[in-house]
């Protein structure tokens, strides 16, 4: 198949935890012999972010993990669509792209053959309902939404006549279980700060159970404020600042135990939606412990794939006993890296699109070119 994507960045995940998914998505196509564009608006604000900060050298760091990874600019109003989507098969719009965009792409639909795929990774379903109803999908064959409960809101919301759960999942071709050599702490959280939403669970299951343990611990991530930065100060906690993601597995190896603190409009409108950070943890092979979170999908079993921590005191607890407890931190290692290859990778998320393909009509022979559908599926 001939897919084009039109997504905020593939190059950054500046604050853009989209481009995490994207990218394993993108080469796991190429490798599957799909042709695959991706196009990115010019001057988009993770990019930007990422290079005025640390400059184009990483670009050319993320060639080493991503290897032929590469977009294509465009500035919005000359955008030529008859150009960029000729000969398609398959068009991915992200919601993240602008609304006229979205609409533009609708309506290029209806003189064209390509089947059309909105695709929401975002809670703004819930905390934005107006912005997301503005969205124009009538010319969509539907949309891919990355938890049951958005696809339940698209349906019930009529924006859209079908509706995927289409969930993220981790790139084992980056991120896999590394080696550990020195170990440099006891614990490390990955994650940004996250716009307030989250301000009091980062203190009660992050900030206070490191604090009141004595652990050596690191965070990474961006837009962190100043009232941020001097509460992991007064806990003894390092900051370091942006990590690029393709980096995560490489941390993971020089510490012990992971936390995952959801935003709060996951754990409250949003139940089965882990987002994608406890799913590259768990495939790096490192102990996890949750906030608490829904897990109304089954997409794991929790306290075997991992622990989950009710409050402040259940995760100083937990946390104990990861360190301590060497033969039930490797249970849970290995119970979580074989849910994660058994279910989860995006190699799994790609067989799930491509049998959305054929239930949208696409040839089998575009789709799974000479091999046939169970091959592809034992996979």
């Amino acid at each position: 198949m001939k897919i084009v994507l039109f997504y905020h960045s593939l190059l950054s995940d500046w604050n853009h935890g989209n481009a995490h998914f994207l990218r394993g998505i993108v080469q796991e196509l190429k490798v599957r012999g799909h042709q695959v564009e991706v196009f990115e608006p010019e001057n988009g604000w993770s990019l930007q972010n990422l290079v005025s900060e640390y400059g184009q050298e990483k670009l050319k760091e993320l060639q080493q993990y991503y290897p032929g990874l590469k977009t294509n600019f465009y500035a919005p109003p000359s955008l030529n669509l008859d150009f960029v989507l000729r000969d398609a098969d398959l068009v991915l719009v992200h919601e993240w792209n602008e609304h006229e965009l979205v609409r533009q792409i609708g309506q290029h639909r209806t003189r064209n053959h390509y089947k059309l795929l909105f695709h929401d990774t975002h809670h703004r379903a819930v905390t934005e309902k107006k912005s997301m109803a503005a969205y124009d999908l009538t010319n969509y064959d539907g949309v891919l939404a990355f938890g049951e409960v958005i696809r339940n809101i698209y349906l019930q919301e009529q924006w859209t006549q079908k509706a995927w759960t289409w969930h993220e999942a981790a790139d084992t071709s980056v991120f896999y279980p590394h080696t550990k050599t020195e170990l440099e702490g006891d614990l490390v959280w990955i994650g940004n700060w996250g716009d307030e939403e989250r301000t009091a669970e980062l203190h009660e299951f992050l900030i206070n159970p490191v604090k009141e343990l004595g652990l050596k611990a690191k965070i990474y991530g961006v837009r962190y404020p100043e009232h941020a930065l001097k509460s992991l100060a007064e806990a003894g906690i390092e900051y370091g600042g942006w990590l690029p993601n393709y980096k995560a597995p490489e941390e993971f190896a020089k510490y012990k135990v992971t936390v995952h603190v959801p935003r709060r409009p996951y754990v409250e409108a949003l139940p089965g939606i882990p987002t994608i950070r406890p799913f590259e943890a768990l495939s790096c092979g490192i102990p996890l412990i949750t906030a608490p979170w829904e897990d109304a999908e089954h997409l794991f079993t929790p306290g075997e794939d991992f622990l989950v921590a009710q409050n402040g005191e259940e995760m100083k607890k937990h946390l104990q006993t990861i360190l301590t407890d060497k033969n039930q931190a490797t249970e849970l290692v290995n119970k979580g890296l074989n849910t994660i290859q058994q279910r989860h990778t995006c190699a799994h998320r790609v067989n799930e699109l491509e049998k959305v393909c054929a239930e949208l009509g696409i040839a089998a022979t575009k789709i799974y070119g000479n091999k046939n559908e169970e091959t592809v599926y034992a996979k």
